[in-house]
C-alpha cells in the first residue's frame, strides 16, 4: 500500500478499495472519522484494558482514553505544521481497534497461543482487518487508502506512506509512555523515586510537562528537517523512558494479575477453537475466526467468559 506523494500534507485521497460518490459536506477523511466513531469496535474500546487490569480507581487509562489523549496529541502537532487535521484523527481514532482485551499482556498472550500454529499476533495488523472486515457485519468500513495505511503502520516494522500517518506513529509513542508512568504511579506500581533520571532530565518530572515538552519538539525537529520527527535529544529520551516501561511495568514478572489475564485469553483461544459453534462467525478459516472472537472481546466479556466456562464458582482476580 504505497501512497506517498511528494506534497507536504495530504490533501486529496487517493480514494478506496470500493469507490463511492462524494458526500457534499464532508471531505473523505472526515467520512472516515465519522465512520470509525459509530462502528462497535470504537465503542468497546472503553471497556478494554490499557495497562492496569481490573483497577480499583476510577481514573485508570482505558484504550478508549489512550485513543482520544492520543488524538489530541496528533491533531495540536498536525495543525502547528499545517498538516491534514481529518486524516490525523481518523488514523488515530482507529489505530487500536484491533486490539486484544487486557492491552499488552492479552496481545503477548495471543501471539504466544498462535504461535503453536505457526502464526503471531498484531495489534495493528488487526486493527486494519476490523475496518476492512470485521465492522458492518463483514462488509468493513471502506475507509480511504490513506487512513488504512496509517492504522496498519501506526506500528510494527512498517511505516507510513502520509505525513499525516507518521506523526500519528510518533504520538502514539508520546502519548502511551507519558500517561502510562502516570497510571502506574497511581495504582503504586512505581514510586517517582523509580524513574529513570536522565530522560527525566530532558523531559521533565511531570507528564503534562514532558508531553508539552515533546510536542514543541517534534513541532520545531519537523519544520527545520521538513519531516516529521524529534530531536536527537528527544527521541533518546522518549525511548529510553519507553524501554524502562516495558522492563518495569509492562512486562513486570511480579504483577500476578497479567499472569491471570494472558491465562484467561490463552484458555479462551484455546476453547473457542475447539468449540467453532459457540463462536461468532466471521471468516472460513478456524484459527483466524477464533483470533477475531477473542480479539475483538472487551475485558468484561472476556472473564465473563471465563468465568462461565472454567471456574463458575470463583474469581479469576481474587
Amino acid at each position: 500500500m504505497n501512497i506517498r506523494t511528494d506534497n507536504w500534507a495530504c490533501t486529496v485521497s487517493a480514494g478506496r478499495v470500493r469507490p463511492e460518490e462524494p458526500d457534499g459536506v464532508r471531505n473523505p477523511f472526515q467520512r472516515d472519522r465519522d465512520r470509525i466513531i459509530h462502528a462497535k469496535a470504537f465503542r468497546r474500546l472503553m471497556h478494554k484494558t490499557q495497562v492496569f487490569i481490573s483497577p480499583d480507581g476510577d481514573h485508570f487509562r482505558t484504550r478508549l482514553t489512550h485513543t482520544l489523549e492520543m488524538m489530541q496529541v496528533s491533531r495540536t502537532i498536525a495543525r502547528a505544521l499545517d498538516l491534514n487535521e481529518d486524516l490525523v484523527e481518523a488514523i488515530a481514532l482507529g489505530h487500536d481497534l484491533g486490539h486484544t482485551p487486557f492491552g499488552h499482556t492479552g496481545e503477548e498472550a495471543l501471539s504466544r497461543a498462535l504461535f503453536a500454529h505457526d502464526r503471531s499476533f498484531r495489534h495493528n495488523e488487526h486493527s486494519l482487518r476490523v475496518v476492512d472486515h470485521l465492522e458492518k457485519d463483514g462488509h468493513g468500513l471502506n475507509l480511504t487508502l490513506e487512513v488504512r495505511d496509517g492504522i496498519l503502520n501506526h506500528s510494527g516494522k512498517g511505516y507510513p506512506s502520509t505525513r499525516e500517518g507518521e506523526i500519528v506513529r510518533i504520538a502514539d509513542r508520546i502519548a502511551y509512555v507519558n500517561h502510562d508512568v502516570d497510571d502506574a504511579l497511581r495504582a503504586g506500581t512505581i514510586s517517582r523515586e523509580d524513574l529513570p533520571e536522565k530522560p527525566l532530565a530532558v523531559l521533565g518530572d511531570k507528564m503534562s510537562v514532558r508531553i508539552d515538552w515533546l510536542v514543541r519538539d517534534m513541532i520545531s525537529a519537523s519544520r527545520d528537517k521538513r519531516e516529521i520527527t524529534l530531536s536527537t535529544d528527544g527521541f533518546d529520551a522518549l525511548m529510553e523512558l519507553r524501554s524502562w516501561l516495558f522492563e518495569h511495568v509492562y512486562h513486570n514478572p511480579s504483577s500476578r494479575e497479567n499472569e491471570k489475564a494472558g491465562g484467561v485469553v490463552a484458555a479462551l483461544f484455546d476453547y473457542y477453537l475447539d468449540h467453532p459453534g459457540e463462536r461468532a462467525k466471521s471468516d472460513p478459516d478456524p484459527i483466524t475466526e477464533t483470533v477475531d472472537f477473542v480479539a475483538g472481546m472487551t475485558d468484561r466479556y472476556a472473564l465473563a467468559n471465563y468465568r462461565r466456562l472454567f471456574m463458575p464458582r470463583g474469581d479469576i482476580f481474587a
